[in-house]
């Protein structure tokens, strides 16, 4: 009995053992496909929950049904007009189709390089067909012109550039290419987007020191005609100045003027009244400017001039 029960209790575990290991679990982003000895078997699983295998002989092989990130490298493009440029760029995709994925790709590396393979000589094949504006505008919209991407005036004015297909168009051009051929890697491509666009290491500095250069002449240009206002405003200022104190000196001439003559007039009607008086004032005023205490003068006894000094008692 006992040889009896034991083997009962090894029979169990094993079965325990063989149905724990033949039970795995799909997680709610993930699609599974199981192959045996390498080849598939069944339908793609895609309900998330508790699923079964045969243990010891089936794979589980998990891919993502989320969206996925693609990263690309930097590369060097040409555009149609020979400018040479920096290209980054990135997508999102997803797996629409585990078993086609499985097949043509096996795992998410695989799947990496194929996308990568397909999207590059894409966006090289768009970017090559337009001049580089195409590649940064999407608009007509009126821009500046100071800029070695849209001409070569520096002077700030503004022009309208015709964009035939734009950046946005470009994008779309991507998409529509490497999406269709991506379906058949089981890959639905959900977006792609020009991440940075930027000029050579070698070409680079040269465009900032021309930019630079440019944008030093349009300051001196505002710089100069802020002076040449400066002066303008300046002068008009002491024009005006000048005009103000013109006004002013002639109104004061004229009211000196008529202070000097109201005072003339003042004195000749109150020297009018007794001339006797004002003689003798004007007399007094005349021997205090031009006499002192050390004057000698030598004069007839009937000078005019000391008339009032001689009948002073």
């Amino acid at each position: 009995m006992r040889t009896t029960a034991l083997s009962t209790l090894i029979l169990i575990f094993a079965a325990i053992a063989v149905l724990m290991m033949s039970a795995y679990t799909v997680d709610e982003t993930e699609q599974i496909v199981i192959t045996r000895f390498g080849k598939l078997i069944g339908e793609p699983v895609t309900d998330a929950g508790l699923h079964f295998r045969v243990p010891f002989v089936d794979q589980v092989n998990a891919f993502p049904k989320n969206l996925q990130e693609w990263d690309g490298e930097k590369g060097e493009i040409p555009t149609s007009n020979k400018t040479y440029i920096l290209v980054d760029t990135f997508a999102r995709w997803r797996v629409v189709d585990p078993v086609l994925f499985f097949q043509t790709c096996r795992d998410m590396r695989g799947a990496l390089i194929r996308i990568g393979d397909i999207i590059d000589p894409a966006v090289k094949n768009a970017i090559a067909s337009y001049d580089l504006i195409e590649a940064v505008r999407n608009s007509d919209r009126l821009v500046s012109i100071d800029d070695p991407i849209f001409g070569e005036t520096g002077d700030g004015a503004k022009i309208n550039k015709t964009i035939k297909i734009g950046r946005g168009g470009i994008t779309r051009q991507i998409m529509t290419n490497a999406k269709e051929k991506l379906k058949s890697f089981g890959i639905d491509l959900v977006d792609v987007k020009l991440k940075r666009l930027n000029y050579r290491d070698d070409v680079r500095s040269s465009v900032y020191d021309r930019m630079i250069a440019e944008r030093t002449q349009i300051v001196e240009k505002f710089r100069s005609e802020g002076r040449g206002e400066a002066q303008k405003i300046r002068g008009k200022m002491e024009k005006e100045l000048k005009k103000i104190e013109s006004e002013a000196y002639r109104k004061a001439q004229i009211l000196k003027g008529q202070a000097d003559a109201e005072v003339t007039r003042i004195y000749a009607d109150a020297y009018g009244k007794d001339p006797n008086f004002y003689s003798f004032i004007k007399s007094l005023e005349v021997y205090e400017e031009a006499l002192n205490k050390e004057s000698t003068l030598v004069l007839s006894t009937d000078s005019e001039f000391l008339k009032y000094l001689k009948n002073r008692q």
